[in-house]
């Protein structure tokens, strides 16, 4: 029943603001850059997430997030808290429902051609000319929730441009699934967040919708730059390193909350302080 009743909600809910963002990309009005994040933060209520967020969001433009990836869960989870579109494989824009949403959220698609790469990176660079951060997964595919998969270097071709003169700021982000309903979720429960292999999203979708509160925590870490490093690799290697240290101390307990602030990522978007605590202030 409680499945039925959130999957209602979270369709009703698209429904309604599904045209209203149709129209607003139709128009160029800027607040189809804005409605993603309401969306997404509605959707974290529905389905009961609360997220608590430690470190701080980087207020440097542009901004390459950097991420794992265990689920499509992590889409209204970032999306909730990031400003910027997310960059998903070109298969996801034909998926049913969820390839629509992703083209209303602005999604670059890229394709796992190499002869494509270049095409992809000059389209990622005139997103970011234009003023869009990018949030990515350099893992390829999704994780099983306990571990971070290694970061593909190739996912960071766009790092050393630079933008209006600036290099490109990158700043890794950790997610974790770590209690449900208050309690540790351990790595027997865990899995039930992850969607890798050959889990059918349906059935999935169900049994997230109906398994009870989730707090997922989010860990902004230091932002760093290209030049930093001095190849693609090397940088890969970092980010992983901290996102992998990242999601083993949130689920280890090892990560211990800080004083609560209270934050607005944007201006003029809904704040609501019930899913999203926590918030540290940006530098």
């Amino acid at each position: 029943m409680i499945s039925i009743i959130t999957l209602m909600r979270f369709l009703a809910i698209t429904a309604c603001l599904a045209p209203l963002q149709v129209f607003l990309m139709l128009f160029r009005i800027p607040l189809s850059r804005r409605l993603p994040m309401i969306w997404h933060r509605t959707i974290c209520r529905v389905f009961r997430f609360r997220l608590e967020l430690h470190g701080t969001l980087s207020r440097q433009t542009p901004i390459l997030f950097v991420c794992n990836h265990t689920s499509y869960l992590d889409i209204p989870v970032l999306g909730a808290v990031l400003p910027g579109c997310f960059v998903a494989k070109a298969e996801v824009k034909n998926w049913p429902l969820f390839g629509f949403l992703s083209k209303l959220q602005r999604t670059v698609f890229v394709e796992r051609r190499v002869t494509r790469t270049g095409h992809h990176r000059d389209e990622m660079t005139t997103r970011m000319e234009n003023g869009d951060n990018l949030i990515l997964f350099p893992e390829g595919t999704s994780n099983d929730g306990n571990r971070v998969l290694p970061f593909k270097s190739a996912f960071f071709a766009i790092a050393d441009k630079e933008i209006d003169g600036k290099p490109i700021c990158v700043q890794p982000v950790s997610v974790s699934y770590t209690h449900l309903d208050g309690l540790p979720m351990g790595r027997r429960y865990r899995p039930y967040f992850a969607w890798y292999g050959d889990m059918d999203l349906a059935s999935h979708l169900w049994s997230v919708a109906g398994i009870g509160k989730t707090t997922i925590t989010v860990q902004f870490h230091e932002p760093v730059i290209f030049a930093d490093f001095g190849s693609r690799k090397a940088l890969a290697n970092h980010c992983w390193q901290v996102v992998s240290t990242g999601v083993s101390d949130a689920i280890s307990g090892r990560l211990k909350l800080k004083r609560k602030r209270r934050w607005w990522p944007t201006k003029r978007l809904f704040y609501d302080k019930k899913t999203i605590t926590n918030l540290s202030r940006p530098a």
